[in-house]
């Protein structure tokens, strides 16, 4: 067992353990510069080897981005931070400093020299934003006196609380109310405190009355369906903002005495739910149930167009508080994702949104929003598209009393898992190989860039193909493998050759390398050892992760057409999507070029008055355009349904939950024993087939291993799945998989 000891220094720590000592870059500057007893000095870092952990590391950048010592030897000598940083590391040849930070600014030419080269890992705003870990801003309007905006914020605050209540989720909202100095910051505390103690109903009623913004006004109407009436509605308030709920941290000083409450607000049993600050949210904290910020002043500093300091500053406080709260409603759900952005009209979208209150000032908001843009937590052209069902649809009998059938997740224990996660053996581990060393990364990031001038290639293996002997002694390499280890969490395992050859386990693990031509048909031995080395570490932190394991289930139950299926407003971010026919129209021949234009307004079979989806969904559409006449030849009734995230499957071995695009409904024509097909169907951009194996064997597996409770005589319910459609390479294949239906 390896100890792990927090230390004032080094000198004494034991070196047999993992010592750590934490400090503040101004602490151990300071250690340095002015030696202490039983403190950090120079001393301690001689002649050990050391990581050193950076956070908000662009502190220690200063005189880089300054010019000064870059490239040189003479850094460690400069007496500041950066200096004291250097020195420490350079002391040993094998230490590893390791920087996180937000911050580098890249166009900076000498930032770009030094981070450049060393860059292990970039993960902008934007992308942070993008993949759904991030609340969506929305910036508040109103031409009314601060009180009157702080109390829009705290009813919002209070909104979302009784939401998340109904969806019994312990989540406290917090509101922050950001003043420009301290003596305007105690003032309106003071304001707040006597005029919520003193609210009347005519001043809900007044405000009530002016409200046009679309969430201020469903939030009203949820206290009326709710029959909260206004006095008890003044009473929650007065409840939940009471003064020992307040709390001010407008200097350094009365942030270092409430230190362990700021950085508490998330926890249960913190009972503030609002904070009176001038300079909040700096660095190192975060607060993922702050939902409301309000700005109390109006200055601006921007002059030509361009976003000023203060802004800017704003823009970063905003990006700081928009760091999503994770909840979750149903375990389908990703808990620290956002889960609403395809269905803007569902109630808990306003708990995933944090909203800035401003006063109502045009020129500083299109200023804001340009520096919102910068950063990239907002997206630099956003859409919004009304879908609604047909009423032809509507007026059939399918919408009225039809079904949907649906598999569900369910949780199993460890000790049924009787081979890898499907996962691990369905995707392809794509392998890079750079001058013999290889690099191991997912199947599902960003295409391999490759240098000018040299031509690689790809060349699928599996595991196996490298030869027992060499994954054997890969396994050796690795404490993981032992077996007594593994059976804690394969059981079922009986030995290490059925590890190594089972379809099961390793047996099936493909490989994607890339490299020279000549190298990726002719790996040497010890490429291999090294390829399989390195997919087998990758391959062990999955499997000894402790996440809880689900199957789907084989039955499918009935779910009704008309509740799963309806009207959304779906919301576009145009400036993140490569495929550029995504968000456009299909019936708009002025959006859709005539390759994936389709009058939809005359065709009855397409349940929707439009789609907006990717080029290859278009595509599909007109695929079942030119089939229809053969679909309605042999069935009754055939409908296609667009997925706007109405409806998850959920894979047989692992429960991974999937989303087909769309299903096709096919009703039979004869009266006993009607056929009634759900066929789902997947369209899929090439660059992704591979990515995406896995749920299309799941698809085409359903009509054999699917099981249906057939709900009335003389009437078959059969669920269908159909392999990927894609335009440019499997056209063939699903077209022949698509008239083996029609012949049914």
């Amino acid at each position: 067992m390896v100890k792990i000891n927090e230390v004032s220094n080094f000198q004494s720590a034991n070196t047999n353990d993992i010592n750590i000592v934490f400090s503040t870059i101004q602490g151990l500057y300071s250690a340095l510069d002015n030696p202490r007893e039983n403190s950090l000095t120079e001393d301690d870092f001689r002649d050990i080897k050391l990581v050193l952990i950076s956070d908000e590391a662009h502190h220690i950048n200063v005189d880089t981005r300054q010019g000064r010592g870059l490239g040189s030897e003479d850094l460690p000598e400069v007496r500041s931070w950066e200096g004291a940083v250097e020195k420490i590391f350079r002391a040993n040849s094998n230490n590893i400093l390791v920087e996180f930070t937000a911050t580098v600014d890249f166009e900076d030419e000498n930032l770009a020299k030094k981070y450049l080269p060393r860059l292990i890992f970039d993960y902008p705003l934007k992308e942070f934003r993008k993949d759904g870990y991030s609340k969506e801003v929305k910036v508040l309007q109103a031409d009314l006196p601060s009180f009157e905006r702080a109390l829009q914020a705290i009813l919002l605050s209070q909104y979302r609380q009784k939401l998340f209540e109904s969806h019994r989720k312990q989540v406290k909202p917090v509101v922050l109310f950001k003043s420009k100095k301290i003596e305007e910051s105690k003032a309106f505390a003071a304001e707040f405190s006597e005029r919520l103690r003193k609210l009347e109903v005519a001043e809900l009623e007044a405000l009530k009355a002016k409200t046009s913004d679309p969430v201020l006004v469903r939030m009203f109407n949820y206290f009326d369906e709710k029959k909260i009436s206004l006095e008890n509605l003044i009473g929650e308030l007065q409840d939940s903002f009471s003064d020992e709920k307040l709390l001010t941290v407008n200097s350094g000083e009365e942030i270092e005495d409430k230190q362990i409450a700021i950085n508490t607000l998330e926890d249960i049993n913190n009972q503030y739910r609002a904070i009176f600050a001038v300079n909040m949210l700096n660095e190192g904290w975060d607060v993922l149930n702050l939902f409301d910020i309000v700005r109390l002043y109006d200055s601006r500093d921007s002059r030509s167009n361009k976003v000023g300091t203060t802004t800017m500053s704003e823009a970063q406080l905003i990006g700081r508080g928009a760091r999503y709260c994770p909840f979750l409603i149903d375990d389908s759900q990703l808990k620290s994702q956002r889960k609403y952005d395809e269905d803007l009209g569902n109630e808990l979208r306003v708990c995933e949104e944090l909203y800035y209150h401003s006063l109502y000032n045009p020129k500083y908001i299109q200023e804001l929003t340009m520096a919102l843009k910068e950063i990239g937590i907002i997206a630099k052209s956003t859409l919004q598209k009304e879908l609604s069902l047909k009423d032809s649809f509507k007026a059939n009998n399918l919408y009225k009393v039809g079904h949907i059938f649906l598999n569900s997740r369910v949780k199993y224990s460890r000790d049924d898992i009787d081979s890898l996660d499907v996962s691990l053996i369905s995707q392809r581990h794509k392998v890079e190989l750079e001058s013999g060393f290889s690099k191991s990364t997912s199947v599902f990031d960003d295409d391999i860039k490759l240098a000018i001038g040299v031509e690689k290639k790809s060349k699928d293996y599996q595991l196996i193909d490298f030869g027992i002997p060499i994954i054997i002694k890969a396994i050796h390499r690795i404490d993981f493998y032992r077996f007594s280890n593994l059976k804690k969490f394969l059981p079922k395992l009986t030995s290490i050759n059925e590890l190594v050859t089972s379809p099961k386990y390793l047996g099936l693990v493909k490989l994607e390398i890339v490299g020279l031509k000549n190298e990726v048909e002719n790996l040497s031995v010890n490429q291999k050892l090294k390829i399989a080395t390195e997919i087998l570490l990758k391959l062990s932190s999955i499997i000894s992760s402790d996440k809880i394991e689900f199957k789907g289930t084989r039955e499918f139950t009935p779910h009704m057409i008309k509740s799963v299926f309806t009207d959304k407003t779906l919301n576009f971010s145009l400036d993140e999507d490569s495929d550029k026919q995504f968000s456009k129209s299909m019936i708009n021949l002025a959006e859709a070029t005539s390759t994936y234009h389709l009058d939809l307004s005359s065709r009855d079979w397409y349940v929707y008055n439009d789609c907006y989806g990717t080029s290859e969904e278009k595509l599909l559409i007109k695929f079942i355009d030119k089939k229809y006449d053969d679909l309605k030849r042999k069935y009754s009734d055939a409908f296609l349904i667009r997925n706007e995230r109405h409806f998850q499957l959920y894979s047989f071995s692992d429960g991974r939950p999937l989303e087909p695009d769309f299903v096709l409904y096919l009703v039979g024509k004869d009266d006993v024993d009607t056929l009634h097909y759900q066929v789902f169907i997947e369209p899929k951009g090439g660059h992704l087939l591979k990515a995406d194996e896995w749920k299309e064997q799941f698809l085409i597996e359903l009509h054999q291993t699917s099981r249906i409770e057939q709900l009335f005589e003389n009437k078959k319910y059969i669920v269908w799945g159909m392999p990927f459609f894609n335009s440019e390479q499997r056209t063939a294949e699903f077209e022949e998989s698509f008239d083996e239906l029609i012949r049914q």
